[in-house]
């Protein structure tokens, strides 16, 4: 007789037990403090237990989803954030019925659309055959190609690693460019200056960038409204800038030992013939691109159509042209899984907000610089906020931890509201770009070898200081002219 027997599966810890037990010995060490004067024991306790969850995040002791579920069970058992909040209380279920939440969940949906289909590499591909001609000509190129999806795409992951940066690793190896001796032939400029161009890409946009969308939600907190188009405003010509300038200046300081790169447009030309004409799926989905874009710069302003229906209505039409499948969608894991770390993360910030602890946290770090004018008070927050990048592996984990307190400290130096929030969240974007492990692209691209790290912190740092200039000098004056300040 034969016995089929049943596969044994093998039970592992799903955590690294070393970064789970800091986070808990974090938690803990903040929770047997004596409660702060000014301060409930609820406040309290919902700060140990969001420090916890961020150095969880931080020293990656399970998957961001994992350790946002373990805090949101914690907080629920503790009745931290009760499933029915009472008048003065935040419910532990809250973040889930987030429209902006639904916003960013719902283009990531449409970004699958816009690699599944092709189009993404098709535009990318054509600002390169039309501009590829010289080395600067192809990072333009890049930059045009990523400006154009960089609206409907928010992954800066999905934009420079999934259409960029195959791209660019072509570009690199038709001149014999590879990692080693010849690197600096063309690869290691490509991938600096397309690292630099989507990190300017995803702060120009509020859909550009899956933090942006968290940044506008946490300032409603602190009273400030960010629409798509509020945040579109703001950056439009700070971002324009340094396009055009910081490609360039990359190129000045690290050059490439190509300057001519005439192959390039007729390698782009001849993937394009070989793609073959726009399809009917492309076409359905520029139009449905445009559409959107219409909708989410003057839809609410001229048809009070907010920004989360109408990506609702670019992801019907999908639907009903079969370009997205209903199982494309629950298989979208990405997506899901940001919508839900990102609604435990929101519902925890809104608890802090509630029960007082980042006004307390923004009272003692606003009186640190209350003593300079809020110009000054904001350039060292600024700086401060920027640079602590460095420390942090993760957008969001970085943005949790430190954008509302910054913000509120901020307001509390004089700071006007939307300056405040919009200067602080355009930060927390460009800060992307310091090093190859801060997010977006900046993995794909190290990781291709055509960088030393000293070469990468090098030149980005440089280029850092360039483009804080511009974003708070330039934008600083067109916000003014705006009449934001």
């Amino acid at each position: 007789m034969n016995l089929q027997t049943t596969p044994i599966v093998e039970v592992k810890l799903g955590f690294k037990w070393q970064g789970l037990l800091i986070a808990i010995l974090v938690g803990l060490a903040i929770w047997i403090i004596p409660t702060p004067e000014g301060l409930s024991s609820k406040a309290w306790g919902m700060l140990a237990l969001f420090v916890a969850t961020i150095v969880a995040i931080i020293a990656k002791a399970m998957p961001m989803g994992a350790a946002t579920l373990v805090a949101l069970v914690i907080s629920g058992i503790t009745g931290l954030t009760p499933i029915q909040a009472g008048k003065n209380e935040v419910a532990m279920l809250s973040g889930f019925a987030n429209s902006t939440i639904w916003l960013i969940a719902i283009a990531m949906f449409l970004s699958r659309a816009v690699i599944k289909t092709g189009l993404g590499k098709r535009i990318a591909l054509y600002f390169v055959s039309r501009f590829g001609k010289k080395m600067m000509g192809v990072a333009y190129a890049m930059a045009l190609a990523d400006i154009v999806v960089g609206p409907g795409i928010p992954s800066a992951s999905a934009r420079g690693g999934g259409i960029m940066y195959p791209i660019m690793r072509s570009i690199a190896e038709t001149y014999d460019s590879k990692p080693g001796p010849t690197a600096r032939r063309a690869g290691a400029f490509l991938a600096i200056a397309v690292s630099q161009i989507d990190t300017i890409v995803c702060t120009m946009f509020l859909t550009a960038m899956a933090g942006n969308p968290l940044i506008a939600e946490l300032a409603k907190g602190q009273g400030v409204e960010i629409t798509w188009m509020s945040w579109f405003l703001g950056a439009i010509v700070p971002g324009i800038v340094s396009l055009i300038v910081l490609p360039y200046f990359v190129y000045l300081i690290y050059p490439p030992e190509l300057k001519d790169t005439p192959k390039m447009a007729q390698m782009a030309k001849d993937e394009l013939t070989a793609m073959g004409p726009m399809s009917k799926a492309e076409w359905i989905l520029a139009l449905d691109f445009i559409l959107l874009l219409f909708l989410w710069t003057v839809g609410d302003l001229v048809f009070h159509i907010p920004a989360t229906v109408s990506a609702f209505v670019g992801l019907v039409i999908l639907l009903l042209t079969n370009i997205m499948s209903w199982k494309n969608i629950i298989e979208e894991s990405t997506a899901w899984d940001t919508m839900f770390w990102f609604a435990v993360l929101v519902m925890m910030a809104n608890a802090l907000n509630k029960y007082g602890t980042i006004a307390w946290i923004s009272n003692h770090i606003s009186s640190s610089v209350g003593i300079f004018d809020w110009p000054i008070a904001f350039t060292i927050l600024v700086l401060v906020y920027f640079y602590t990048r460095y420390f942090f592996a993760s957008a969001m984990a970085h943005i949790s931890a430190m954008y509302l307190a910054f913000v509120a400290a901020a307001i509390a130096c004089g700071t006007p509201p939307i300056i405040a929030a919009l200067g602080l969240g355009y930060t927390s974007t460009l800060s992307m770009s310091l090093t190859q492990y801060a997010g977006g692209p900046g993995p794909a691209l190290f990781g291709s070898g055509y960088n030393s790290t000293g070469q990468w912190w090098g030149v980005s740092f440089v280029v850092s200081l360039l483009s804080l200039a511009i974003w708070f000098g330039v934008g600083g004056v067109w916000m003014k002219i705006l009449g934001w300040w």
